[in-house]
């Protein structure tokens, strides 16, 4: 099962954490800019171009003590077709350095339109007979808010690829309790009840390490919340944003973990992205090695708090 090679990297790595790929181009060095643009212009080719090698730079400096990384579409997209390249060319890059590829697409729909998406970016798409993946990720973000018709596809999906995948449940933005936190006629809030749905839908995605291909999103920046769904849910990987940035720190996080130090992968995106600008000093040129310091920083800071991470 997909989560299950994302767990076994994260206890190889000794490192629960995931680097996000959200790249704008104000986060990349100028030199990085100056010659994709001098090569293919200052359009959206030109951009994508910089973005691609930034990330490249980034995987090379983060494969061997990150065990993922997710890029976030909506940074790709906006560059149109030229962006979408890149973003498949990250996976394909990341994945050549034996990193677990998280899409952050937060897709919804029902259907053969949600069964297209899910060949998209986990599966494969047929072309006169042959199958062909088109960008290949091992696990997407989902929004699971138009119920089982939305989610069914995706787990067809998993089953016959060995993909994932991370439902949103209790996200870290600070409207999120305008409709998550309501409470339902059973006393449940909404997003105690998605996730109580990820537990269900995962009985049909079960893992080896106890817990299943369908994940949840859950924010770091609810800390009680991500202990009290920790509890509810011994079967529910998470994949917590709000690390850094956002604010959450390491002791926010660690109730989102179980006693063996498993249970949830936590991301960082511009923490680790824009590092190199903290440093003073620093050649820009340099800005790899300083998402490298920052990785193993962040790393070192949560492992405190949960301990050597075991199967």
């Amino acid at each position: 099962m997909s989560l299950d090679r994302l767990i076994k990297g994260i206890v190889n790595t000794q490192n629960p954490t995931v680097a996000g790929l959200d790249p704008k181009l104000d986060y990349i060095p100028d030199y990085i800019k100056e010659k994709a643009f001098a090569q293919y212009g200052k359009n959206l080719e030109g951009a994508a171009e910089a973005l691609f090698v930034f990330n490249k730079g980034l995987i090379d400096a983060l494969c061997d003590i990150v065990p993922a990384v997710k890029p976030q579409a909506a940074y790709y997209e906006m560059y149109g077709w030229y962006g979408v390249r890149t973003l498949q060319r990250t996976i394909e890059y990341a994945k050549s350095k034996g990193m677990f590829v998280i899409t952050d697409a937060k897709r919804n729909d029902i259907g053969t339109t949600m069964q297209a998406y899910a060949n998209a970016h986990l599966g494969t798409t047929e072309v006169e007979g042959e199958s062909f993946a088109a960008f290949g990720s091992d696990a997407l973000t989902v929004n699971g808010y138009l119920g089982t018709d939305g989610i069914k596809p995706v787990i067809e999906v998993c089953q016959k690829e060995d993909k994932g995948m991370f439902i949103l449940v209790k996200t870290s933005n600070p409207s999120s309790g305008e409709l998550q936190d309501r409470k339902l006629d059973d006393g449940l809030t909404i997003y105690r009840t998605m996730g109580n749905m990820c537990e269900k839908w995962g009985e049909e995605l079960t893992g080896q390490y106890g817990y299943s291909g369908v994940g949840a999103v859950v924010g770091a920046t609810y800390p009680e919340q991500l202990g009290e769904l920790r509890k509810a849910l011994p079967h529910t990987f998470f994949l917590v944003p709000g690390y850094g940035a956002q604010g959450g720190g390491a002791e926010d996080v660690a109730p989102a973990f179980d006693e063996k130090g498993l249970g949830a992968v936590i991301n960082s995106s511009r923490g680790i992205m824009c590092a190199w600008k903290k440093e003073a000093g620093l050649d820009p040129q340099n800005y790899a090695q300083a998402a490298r310091r920052e990785a193993i920083r962040m790393r070192d800071e949560i492992v405190s708090y949960i301990g050597v991470i075991t199967i």
